[in-house]
């Protein structure tokens, strides 16, 4: 790795940084912060996963710093940030799959680990006594649905403009690419609708305690996702 490499690399990471803690105010509840998730999924596609882990850190760190914000500032983005882009990196390419790796890696891991953490730090103030290990989970995977599809929907005219792959090739994170189908795409889509369905099924049922029609909600966000996918794979670029 040559030396403007190397700088441009730590430049790059640095406004990345700079990004995470402007923006991640937005749209921001406890529990949810879909920004950084954004954050999260364009710092792996275009650095990898160290790079991306460790981004997520600095900005966790400056937020609780700063912010205020509590320690989900770190348990929300960091597993998130790393299985991003080891999954964008394994499927050798495919923006989808960096979503999936931030959905899972937050909205199920991290957000069942912020449950210990949580309650080790604040047990004595019992402002946390109502938290379960599944809490966060549905907060968390909402929030990684909004954050990730902005951040698939940008990425994806970077890949047909080719300007990612020019950002990639400066950042010297080279990617091993293959041909990413429309097929594959389609099924990462609907695979977020099942993540959806589940997620909004906890929250409403678990969390929310709603009835009667509420319980529709999950049958339609998944359905919605489905046919995204279905709409996706037959008109490929006019839909995406």
């Amino acid at each position: 790795m040559t030396k403007n490499t190397k700088l441009l690399k730590m430049v790059f990471m640095a406004m990345m940084v700079a990004m995470g803690v402007v923006i991640s105010p937005i749209l921001r509840v406890e529990g949810m912060c879909p920004m950084a998730h954004f954050i999260n999924i364009v710092c792996a596609v275009m650095l990898g996963p160290w790079y991306a882990l460790l981004c997520a850190v600095l900005i966790g760190i400056i937020r609780m710093l700063v912010l205020g914000i509590p320690p989900l500032a770190l348990t929300g983005a960091v597993f998130g940030a790393f299985l991003s882009g080891v999954l964008y990196k394994a499927s050798k390419g495919r923006i989808i799959f960096a979503v999936i790796g931030e959905i899972i890696g937050t909205g199920l891991i991290g957000s069942i680990v912020s449950y210990p953490v949580m309650k080790l730090l604040w047990n004595d103030t019992g402002n946390y006594d109502h938290l379960t290990w599944f809490f966060y989970v549905p907060s968390f995977i909402l929030g990684t649905l909004i954050g990730g599809g902005i951040a698939f929907l940008f990425l994806k005219k970077l890949v047909r403009s080719g300007v990612l792959q020019k950002f990639q090739s400066a950042l010297g994170f080279n990617v091993t690419a293959c041909e990413v189908t429309k097929r594959d795409d389609a099924i990462g889509i609907a695979f977020v609708g099942v993540v959806a369905y589940i997620a909004s099924l906890a929250l409403i049922k678990s969390v929310l305690e709603l009835t009667g029609i509420w319980l529709y909600v999950p049958y339609v966000l998944c359905a919605v996702f489905v046919l995204w996918g279905i709409a996706y794979y037959i008109f490929g670029k006019e839909v995406v």
